[in-house]
């Protein structure tokens, strides 16, 4: 298995963690009997416990090589999930959401370094595609859970033989992962095409952390209120929609696997400029479905065709926001910065979507996400741009490099050019 197939695992994996965390979720809450305040506060403590962890992991990543830690923190998470599926109480339940968050946390950048490495040592992008296997995770781990109480297991024997498994698939997997340095380069041994590291301005990294929680609080937006939105606003049943949010993760996953290429072919700024029309467009067909005057399936395919289009269009900000910081080079300090910052849009749209729904009503809510992809269309490029500027031009390896005293065209006498033209007869 190659240094790719070997990340790609692993951020599947971290997928089917997290699925296995949130599908296990209704289990919990009628075994504990947590109730809606409980639960928010357990949420919150997992996210928090991220947030903490990712400066730190950033600061762990400078000193270790990348694949020590993420061949620490990813068997450790994994085998971090057992906790809360055996707590007994909802104290102990937080207690361990938050060592399971912070874990998340430390394994988010690390893999995101590790996929920067990747990108590096092929010389072509990939991060796009490594989320969409996170996807596929998170798909196939919400699935299993689904699956096996349809066929009478319980969640905690579910939960438990997941995480073992997982911990033994990614520390398999993780003897294949890029060894790099703490810059996050590969080191000697590993074909390498990155740039000289750039150090990059605190104000344009709050910038591209605040694009990332751009994305961040679209897509909670979609997962949390697209089937409530699909049913409440427009009336459908249950099954329909959850169809809207299975839509939306569906496109998400489906563009992952041809955003690296799309970038590849239309560059970084007409991607991200593409990705967020989409995301506008999507959100515009659905408030104007919640306006139509017309019966329900013509208003309920509108808002389906619309989730379609912003989980499309999302896909890819992420992806490339990682990428583009990882293409520039610098300490992974930089990349975990970022992480926070936009890791914290994602933990705080819920309850800010639900704080206006709860005043105003949703369709106005959504407005929220829909004015945040405005604005990736208008700044994201220009933001990207500045990134990059102080990229500079790798060296490709084995390239002789002329010295500088040497005239790039030597003078040579009238005998030298005679026998330079009989060498090359």
């Amino acid at each position: 298995m190659g240094a790719r197939g070997a990340v790609a695992l692993q951020y599947a994996a971290a997928g089917t963690l997290t699925a296995l965390w949130g599908a296990s979720l209704p289990a919990f809450d009628a075994r504990l009997d947590l109730g809606a305040a409980r639960l928010g506060a357990i949420l919150m403590a997992l996210a928090l416990g991220a947030l903490v962890a990712m400066p730190l992991a950033g600061r762990l990543a400078d000193r270790w090589p990348g694949r020590r830690l993420l061949r620490l923190s990813a068997p450790a998470a994994a085998l971090a999930l057992t906790g809360p599926a055996l707590a007994g109480s909802a104290r102990t339940l937080t207690i361990t959401a938050i060592g399971l968050g912070m874990l998340l946390g430390v394994l988010n950048v690390a893999l995101t370094m590790q996929a920067v490495a990747v990108e590096r040592a092929a010389g072509r992008p990939a991060m796009t595609t490594m989320h969409g296997f996170w996807t596929l995770g998170a798909v196939a781990g919400g699935g299993a859970v689904a699956a096996g109480q349809w066929a009478g297991a319980g969640v905690r024997v579910l939960v438990v033989a997941g995480a073992v498994a997982l911990a033994t698939g990614v520390a398999v997997a993780g003897r294949g992962l890029v060894e790099v340095s703490p810059s996050g380069t590969p080191q000697a041994g590993t074909p390498t095409g990155s740039a000289s590291p750039v150090p990059i301005r605190a104000t344009l990294l709050v910038a591209l952390g605040l694009l990332g929680a751009a994305a961040f609080v679209a897509e909670a937006a979609a997962t949390d209120w697209a089937g409530i939105h699909t049913t409440r606003v427009l009336g459908a049943d249950a099954a329909t929609g959850s169809f809207a949010y299975t839509l939306f993760l569906a496109t998400m996953t489906a563009v992952r696997f041809i955003g690296d290429a799309a970038r590849s072919r239309l560059g970084i700024g007409r991607t991200i400029r593409l990705a967020g029309c989409t995301a506008t467009a999507g959100f515009g067909l659905i408030l104007l479905a919640g306006e139509l005057h017309t019966d329900e399936s013509t208003r309920v395919g509108c808002a389906l065709a619309g989730w379609a289009l912003t989980g499309a269009g999302i896909a890819v900000v992420w992806p490339v926001v990682t990428s583009t910081l990882g293409a520039v080079g610098g300490p992974a300090r930089q990349i975990s910065a970022v992480t926070t910052i936009s890791y914290g849009g994602g933990v705080v749209a819920p309850a800010l979507v639900g704080f206006v729904a709860a005043r105003v009503s949703l369709p106005v809510a959504l407005l929220i996400p829909a004015a945040l992809m405005v604005a990736i269309v208008v700044v994201a490029p220009a933001l990207l741009a500045a990134t990059m500027r102080g990229h500079r031009r790798p060296v490709r390896p084995h390239q002789p490099v002329p010295h500088p005293t040497t005239p790039a065209h030597p003078t040579r006498t009238a005998g030298e050019l005679v026998d330079t033209k009989r060498s090359l007869r």
